[in-house]
């Protein structure tokens, strides 16, 4: 069975930087393809990142374009979501997800989520 765990989330000022990584154990992650989501209180589930099974599609949504940056080491079975520039609108849980060769949409139907880790922006 696949499992994913995030980490890295906190406490940070408006305009820094955190990485999140999503390790995978299961399964190789060389044939999933991941995003990272975001659910602020109160809030729908919002689409932050995704990056195909291939590594060789990634896609954004305007909100983060330019700011975020999703990359995988299968090497490693970790996924990263980088996050430059943060401000306060980008507080929220992020949850990593993943599809058995899933492309780079927000539309993939993923199937495997993680737990979530708190990102705390301060203005």
């Amino acid at each position: 069975q696949v499992q994913l765990v995030e980490s890295g989330g906190g406490l940070v000022q408006a305009g820094g930087s955190l990485r999140l990584s999503c390790l995978v154990s299961g399964r190789t992650l060389s044939t999933y393809g991941m995003a990272w989501f975001r659910q602020a209180p109160g809030q729908e589930r919002e689409f932050v990142a995704a990056i195909s099974w291939s590594g060789g599609m990634t896609y954004y949504p305007d909100s983060v374009k330019g700011r975020f940056t999703i990359s995988r080491d299968n090497a490693k079975n970790t996924v990263y979501l980088q996050m430059n520039m943060l401000k306060s609108e980008d507080t929220a849980v992020y949850y990593c997800a993943g599809r058995y060769w899933g492309i780079a949409s927000p539309k993939t139907p993923y199937d495997t989520w993680g737990q979530g880790t708190q990102v705390t922006v301060s203005s």
